[in-house]
């Protein structure tokens, strides 16, 4: 639980929690297995664009210059007394899985509004402007490509490529956006920031088993994305002999299986390893699969064991081909190197959480941010703030209190206040 030493919060913590519980209720389901509140807002679903214009709206309210670009990314810019000078941004996303919480992404683009509120109720000018921003499709997992805007605006990524991006029922990223009203004009391409900072859940069980009150974040892992397409025969399972079959089905565990072996041998690092999707076709059964469709996502904090995993993994498609008489095809979908952040900025976050009385330990990210795009371009770093529930996300019971997300914005609010009245970092 969060230190109850804490007194110096800067913010509005109620303020900053009941903006969550607003947004969180575009696209609100209930969990049919837990009852549970959860929230669908799949990037460029009619979801997405409530809540993006429900965002907007408080952008406006707050006085905020708001710029959309082409790629959707959308950017609210309070003035500085020196506008000449680059800005200090803070942001993160508002689009969910299809089963998430009420606090991934949307905390680091709430609480960035939370202290443009306190500014300006403060009176207090900056010297830099600060911009508050959200990413189109940070969580890919519709248009199977993640930190998507934030890659297209710092230039991993074409803004062609991405608009030709298609969903699962053939729909086009471009049409998508246009649908929902954020084909913005402005140029996708982003000017560097002086500093990017982003404040997140954990959406893992480390900080909150530690009792510890904020992560500083040290970088994120390497990530790489398959699609994969395992092409046999479908037959009748009772009238095919065994050793006549070219099993779909038989081909995926056998790649999923090899996957915790690869873990399991110490070979790799500290791989992850998950088969998120194996769809057999036809899925009937008293038929042997002629057809799978899987997903493949791997993680590892460093380079090297990454793509040793990912060779060693295609050479085993290749003997799980000839070995089963099957044919796999696959297709990278997304990929992205290990990023470290700035060392200072990791510094002045864990003096800041010190100085309000906030416990604090390193911490790597396992999920990727928008925040390893921007490190690309300019220093960049994250707060993590603990969640209950052994820190469970993208799920219906993912929490963390008013108390933990407040923390977190407090940290991130004084940590922008330095940078936003440097002249030179």
């Amino acid at each position: 639980m969060p230190n109850s030493k804490t007194t110096t919060c800067q913010i509005n913590a109620t303020r900053l929690y009941s903006s969550l519980e607003t947004l969180g209720q575009i696209g609100r389901y209930t969990d049919a297995e837990t009852g549970l509140q959860g929230v669908c807002r799949l990037a460029l679903s009619a979801e997405d664009g409530e809540g993006r214009r429900l965002v907007l709206s408080w952008m406006r309210e707050l006085g905020l210059e708001v710029t959309v670009d082409r790629i959707g990314n959308v950017y609210a810019r309070r003035s500085g007394l020196r506008p000449d000078l680059a800005p200090v941004m803070v942001g993160s996303h508002i689009d969910s899985v299809p089963t998430a919480g009420r606090f991934d992404g949307c905390l680091g683009v709430l609480g960035g509004l939370e202290i443009v509120r306190t500014l300006n109720e403060r009176g207090t000018e900056t010297q830099r402007p600060v911009v508050v921003a959200f990413f189109t499709d940070e969580e890919g997992c519709r248009f199977g490509t993640d930190m998507l805007g934030s890659a297209v605006a710092t230039g991993r990524l074409a803004l062609e490529q991405a608009y030709d991006l298609r969903d699962r029922e053939g729909l086009r990223l471009g049409d998508e956006l246009e649908k929902i009203g954020f084909l913005g004009q402005a140029d996708e391409k982003v000017a560097a920031p002086y500093a990017y900072l982003e404040c997140h859940v954990e959406q893992g069980p480390i900080l909150g088993a530690k009792r510890v009150d904020i992560g500083v974040v040290t970088g994120v892992q390497a990530i790489s994305w398959q699609a994969l397409t395992i092409l046999g025969k479908s037959a009748h399972a009772g009238a095919t002999p065994m050793n006549l079959r070219a099993d779909a089905g038989l081909a995926a565990s056998r790649i999923n299986v090899q996957l915790r072996a690869m873990i399991a041998s110490g070979e790799y690092g500290e791989m992850r390893a998950t088969m998120g999707c194996i769809a057999p076709q036809p899925g009937l059964v008293n038929i042997v699969p002629g057809r799978v469709e899987a997903t493949v996502d791997l993680r590892n904090p460093s380079d090297l064991h990454m793509r040793k995993s990912e060779q060693d993994l295609l050479a085993f498609y290749e003997q799980v081909q000839s070995e089963e008489k099957v044919e796999i095809r696959w297709r990278q979908t997304a990929r992205t190197e290990a990023v470290a952040f700035s060392p200072s900025l990791q510094q002045r976050i864990a003096e800041a959480a010190q100085g309000a009385g906030l416990s604090h330990q390193p911490i790597i990210a396992g999920a990727g941010h928008d925040a390893q795009e921007f490190a690309r371009i300019c220093p960049s770093a994250m707060v993590f703030v603990p969640g209950e529930y052994d820190g469970i996300s993208h799920n219906p019971r993912e929490f963390s209190t008013q108390q933990q997300c407040a923390n977190g914005i407090h940290v991130m609010f004084e940590v922008l206040l330095q940078l936003a009245n440097e002249i030179a970092f």
